[in-house]
């Protein structure tokens, strides 16, 4: 074997080493930034779930109270209570529950925070 080929060799040894060493140096950091995590799993569950809950809850409530408006104007109209709406409502029907969504999913979000770091508060005294 030539001293050329075992220099390349070694070089190639070299790198996937290094490769390895940074490899494991990153499963390190993420394993210490786990243990390290102050949320437990079920301060977790309580704020990605509670945003998802209340959402789906004030979107479901939001519609029905649409439905309930957009049939009162259809019998109002002279119309079937269950007619079709039209492009223009359907799309203010959208815009509208979205922003709704998005603003009690938001509201809910920070009040699920502020729960568990009130739970870490008190659990720290």
């Amino acid at each position: 074997m030539s001293d050329e080929t075992s220099t390349g060799i070694a070089s190639d040894a070299d790198r996937v080493v290094e490769g390895l060493h940074r490899i494991d140096q990153k499963v390190d950091d993420l394993r210490n930034q786990r243990l390290n995590d102050p949320d437990s799993l079920g301060d977790k569950l309580v704020k990605s779930a509670v945003p998802a809950l209340a959402g789906l809850v004030a979107g479901k409530l939001f519609q029905i109270a649409w439905d309930k408006g957009a049939a009162r104007r259809n019998v109002i109209k002279g119309l079937a209570a269950d007619a079709p709406q039209g492009l223009a409502m359907s799309l203010a029907f959208a815009a509208i529950s979205a922003a709704f969504g998005a603003i009690v999913s938001q509201l809910s979000n920070q009040g699920s925070q502020a729960f568990v770091e009130r739970r870490h508060r008190k659990a720290s005294r």
